[in-house]
């Protein structure tokens, strides 16, 4: 195996070891609904998840157009994001949830996300 595969191999290891190492912290420490976030290059997702009953309770994309029209860079975009899911939440009468970064660092746009979310009144 030539070096440039060992070292995606290694990375994708590490990223699902990651997720797995969030997953797992989650559902032992904490009873709480899980806000799970997703980024590609181009989009971000946010959804409140029950794992309890395996439902989808509130979700915001960017790929949705009345998101999409308002032309936004990327930071932006992930502040808003983080923003809209916390209303959505909030006005479920939720306010405690449990932060799933997945196999992303908490930096960057995950980190402006979350702290948008902290702003609007979410506890995590």
């Amino acid at each position: 195996m030539n070096l440039y595969l060992e070292k995606k191999v290694r990375k994708n290891n590490k990223m699902k070891n990651r997720a797995e190492k969030i997953r797992y912290k989650i559902k032992k420490v904490s009873n709480r609904n899980r806000l799970s976030v997703f980024k590609s290059n181009t989009h971000i997702y946010a959804q409140l998840i029950d794992d309890v009953k395996g439902v989808t309770i509130a979700s915001v994309a960017s790929v949705q157009s009345s998101i999409k029209s308002k032309n936004l860079n990327r930071k932006q975009l992930a502040e808003y994001i983080g923003k809209e899911i916390a209303k959505k939440i909030i006005l479920k009468g939720i306010k405690d949830v449990a932060f799933d970064r997945g196999k992303y660092k908490y930096h960057g746009l995950i980190k402006i996300l979350a702290d948008a979310a902290r702003d609007e009144g979410l506890n995590f």
